[in-house]
């Protein structure tokens, strides 16, 4: 038999309750508190605990909290169902390399996954179509720079939805990314 990992308590070595060290860590989260100010808010409240302290914590703990977040945000999102994504893709260089980075963003302006790829065709398209609604679910409504490859591939994942350009959009302008975002900004490299 092979060694098998026992998943222990993360909390075992520290003397703190979990549940302080959860309000000290999703203070630094949820608020635009420094160190200080949570140092100072929980000593406030009788708990006396050092800024460096909830500094050890922040690292230790925030990406286990981050990633208790994010699988219930993706719990959330699966049941309901999603009302508008954002498909576009960019042009990135990688090492020298020309390539393409695939990105959804949902309706809330959240960004739901982003995949690099070397080509931008319809597999490419079908790649990162398959791995976000495998995690999301399928939208009701997709809204797309006009490339080509997404109606070939949303016709071969079999999407309900239908796909709609960006208002006033064609091929090549960038397509907005949230609702407070109207697409008119542009990023100028030369002076007029």
């Amino acid at each position: 038999m092979g060694w098998v990992p026992v998943i222990s308590n993360p909390f075992r070595y520290f003397n703190s309750s979990p549940e302080i060290v959860r309000l000290a860590v999703m203070m630094c989260v949820k608020y635009p508190l420094s160190l200080r100010n949570v140092e100072d808010l929980l000593s406030e409240r009788g708990i006396a605990i050092s800024h460096k302290t909830v500094r050890v914590w922040w690292n230790r703990f925030g990406p286990i909290f981050a990633a208790e977040i994010r699988k219930k945000r993706v719990a959330h999102m699966r049941v309901y169902p999603q009302w508008r994504w954002r498909l576009h893709e960019v042009f990135v260089k990688i090492n020298g390399k020309l390539c393409y980075l695939w990105r959804a963003v949902d309706h809330e302006g959240e960004v739901l996954e982003t995949v690099v790829t070397a080509k931008r065709d319809k597999a490419a398209a079908l790649k990162f179509l398959k791995r976000i609604i495998k995690k999301y679910g399928s939208p009701k409504t997709i809204v797309t720079d006009g490339l080509c490859s997404y109606p070939a591939a949303m016709k071969e994942v079999g999407i309900s939805g239908r796909q709609e350009l960006a208002d006033g959009s064609t091929i090549g302008q960038r397509i907005p990314i949230s609702d407070f975002d109207d697409g008119r900004e542009r990023c100028s490299g030369f002076a007029a």
